[in-house]
């Protein structure tokens, strides 16, 4: 027993004095992660990439806006450069600490709200001297300056680096408006405008903050500390991130699963819910599987931990999501390259428009410059560019509240485009655990023997077919015999030597490819396989000895699912090992449009490629390990019950952390809810910005109104993607 307060402590919250590093992805060079608190906008994002994309070493830079998180793939020796290079730019990268799973606390207020208060207080005080023409113009002049030093010294900073490094972003182009207005003499506008805009970036930072908690109430799932059973038998509470593999813990009821393990002792009910999204809670006894962040509810329970406290599933689950923030959907993309021609468009606009009316019309210089100057406002991209990210990141914090994991945000949007849905069958549709319910001899001689030898080729399969026979001829008391030169033949069933003899233990098609059916066999195999139960026959090198059957119960789960899948205009297909008499019975019981049986995994391939060359959009559903080459195929594979396995949720684009096959439709909804919401944001933010570049033109907008539009749409647009995470 280890002693969990031992010299394994480490702080996860200081960060390392190097970046910790890891081979690229694409296998140019290491990739190292960096938090800046600094950065949480596309402005900056832009910056970092305009000055480090064409650095030498640099391969790749990698943004997680939420996250405030920046991965670079490069060299060993550009690394300095890179950190140099974001350092002059204003920001301070620190090393992300490698354990610690998570999202990023949001920085300290650059302005304090009592400064913006006194602000607010002054640009007001200069607008009424100014309509009222109570004070001098100086008075007004010098309270405009203070009203901009208190809030918007930080914007003017921010606006010359970017300026330096040749980018127009939103504190560039506001720097040059404000300027500009206190140089034709609109002091108490440029004040006005200077403040609403720092308050707008201040509720927009707050509302961002939501969508980060979104994921960081994942995090809070895990409790702080665990009881630990020390060296001398005493319990301790140590923290989880102490507790090593093989610590035996103690949870009491009500208490919070702290880290995955295998229950020892005592029974009870743990709700899974935050995990799985399950309603009901599950029954846990010795050998079963416990999730941390998974509640106790009746009784006491002690297991031994399986996994540290970075690797529990809980945490997978945590990194997959922060991944999935960091990939940009197809919408996001197109954004983003939209947004970096939009902005220097506007800018030659605003630029034609202070210059080519005086010089063409004799129009009056001051008049078309300071149309220019809103023209300026109006350039930012933001709520345009920051709509898209949110919208994504809150669909995925939606979707892993209800047990669905995404792998990214092309998966979640691409999902409201699946017109066929195919589906293996056994652990999919049904339980997965089948019974054995016929034994049938087929030649004369001793049939204990041979479900002796059934059940010793069984077990050694991981198949649950095969489990079944294992577990039934376990209940008799059957004695196992000793295999040799076991191997599994993929789709068939699996052969060995038992007593040198040679066996097989598979499918109808086994039988068939060994030359070993018969017509009076196939006589025997037809009630059986019309009654939807699969038929595993035990043969030697020169017969068929033995029948058995085995039938799975479908969920009910599964027959809800279907309907809601039709609902949803989704085809269905089923494709099994199975014989076709089990999979056509299987699929009739809970409405599945067409199955297919005796299938391969290179022929299930071959029907997901068959429907995708059709221009379908298809999804596979399996295990994520059997079904691997349909799955990876498919334009999204889900794997089903992935809760624990870390290849389904390694491996899957979506990842169901149960067995409810209802979480499909749920996804498919999801996915078209976010989507609306995407066009409703996008258009929302064109059309406004369309609007107010007409009102500038014209001469009917000022610049605070401008600030109001372009801060108040990127309001809008990002409350209305955080929409998607009401339940």
């Amino acid at each position: 027993m280890t002693n969990c307060c031992g010299s394994h402590n480490t702080d996860t919250h200081a960060a390392p004095a190097a970046a910790p590093a890891s081979p690229a992805r694409d296998g140019s060079g290491i990739s190292s992660t960096f938090r800046i608190t600094e950065m949480d906008c596309p402005t900056e994002e832009r910056l970092i990439t305009d000055r480090l994309g064409n650095m030498p070493g640099i391969f790749g830079l990698q943004f997680n806006l939420l996250d405030r998180t920046l991965t670079i793939s490069h060299t060993p020796a550009a690394l300095d450069s890179a950190l140099q290079a974001i350092r002059a730019l204003g920001f301070t990268p620190q090393a992300a600490d490698a354990g610690d799973a998570g999202v990023a606390e949001a920085p300290p207020p650059q302005t304090l709200w009592w400064r913006l208060g006194l602000a607010g207080g002054t640009a007001l005080g200069a607008e009424i001297l100014h309509f009222s023409q109570w004070g001098p113009q100086w008075l007004v002049a010098a309270l405009a300056i203070a009203a901009i030093a208190l809030c918007g010294m930080g914007t003017y900073a921010k606006g010359w680096i970017a300026l330096k490094n040749r980018n127009l972003n939103i504190n560039a182009l506001m720097s040059i408006a404000v300027t500009g207005a206190m140089l034709i003499g609109q002091w108490p506008e440029a004040a006005m405008v200077m403040f609403l805009f720092t308050v707008a970036e201040r509720i927009e930072a707050r509302s961002l903050d939501r969508a980060r908690n979104a994921i960081r109430g994942l995090l809070d799932l895990t409790p702080e500390t665990a009881t630990v059973q020390q060296d001398d038998g005493h319990w301790h509470q140590c923290k989880v991130v102490e507790v090593g593999i093989g610590s035996r813990v103690r949870i009491r009821p009500g208490e919070r699963i702290g880290l995955d393990g295998t229950v020892l002792r005592g029974h009870s009910a743990v709700d899974q819910a935050p995990i799985t999204g399950e309603s009901l809670p599950v029954e846990k006894g010795p050998g079963d599987a416990l999730f941390a962040g998974t509640i106790n509810q009746a009784g006491e329970l002690e297991y031994q931990v399986t996994a540290p406290a970075g690797e529990t599933t809980l945490a997978r689950i945590i990194h997959a999501v922060e991944q999935a923030q960091g990939s940009r959907a197809p919408t996001q993309r197109f954004v983003d390259r939209f947004a970096r021609i939009y902005t220097p468009a506007v800018f030659a606009l605003a630029l034609a428009v202070a210059i080519l009316p005086p010089l063409l019309m004799s129009a009056a210089w001051l008049d078309w410059i300071y149309r220019a100057l809103v023209l300026l406002v109006v350039a930012c991209p933001c709520a345009l560019v920051i709509s898209t990210p949110v919208s994504i990141v809150s669909g995925l914090a939606a979707a892993a509240r209800k047990g669905i994991l995404v792998k990214g945000g092309a998966y979640l949007e691409s999902g409201r485009e699946i017109t066929h849905l195919a589906l293996d069958k056994t652990g999919t549709l049904t339980h997965g655990k089948p019974v054995q319910t016929d034994f049938l001899p087929l030649v004369e001689g001793a049939p204990e023997t041979w479900q002796a030898i059934a059940a010793s080729l069984a077990q050694r399969s991981d198949h649950p077919v095969s489990q079944a026979i294992a577990r039934q001829a376990a209940s008799q008391s059957v004695a196992f015999r000793e295999v040799e030169r076991f191997s599994a033949i993929p789709g068939r069933g699996s052969r060995g030597g038992i007593d040198g003899n040679s066996y097989h233990l598979g499918n109808h098609r086994l039988l068939e490819e060994l030359g070993l059916c018969s017509p009076a066999i196939e006589a025997r195999l037809d009630p059986l396989e019309r009654q939807g139960k699969s038929v595993v026959i035990l043969s030697d090198a020169t017969q068929a000895l033995v029948l058995f059957a085995v039938a799975d119960t479908v969920k009910d789960s599964s027959r809800q699912a279907i309907n809601e899948l039709h609902r949803l205009g989704v085809k269905t297909l089923m494709l099994s090992g199975d014989n076709p008499h089990t999979a056509e019975a299987i699929a009739a019981q809970v409405g599945i449009d067409e199955a297919r049986g005796n299938l391969l995994p290179s022929d299930k391939l071959e029907h997901i490629e068959a429907l995708i060359e059709q221009r379908n959009c298809v999804g596979m559903v399996g295990d994520g390990i059997n079904d691997a080459p349909a799955l990876a195929r498919a334009d999204i594979g889900f794997a089903m019950g992935a809760i624990g396995t870390d290849t389904a949720i390694e491996t899957a684009d979506v990842a169901i952390m149960d067995d409810d096959l209802r979480k499909i439709p749920a996804f498919i909804r999801l996915s078209r809810q976010t989507h609306a919401v995407l066009v409703q944001n996008i258009g929302l933010a064109l059309g406004i910005k369309a609007v107010f570049l007409a009102l500038t033109v014209t001469g009917h907008a000022t610049m605070w109104m401008a600030v109001f539009a372009d801060m108040g749409v990127s309001l809008l647009v990002i409350l209305n993607g955080l929409r998607l995470l009401r339940k």
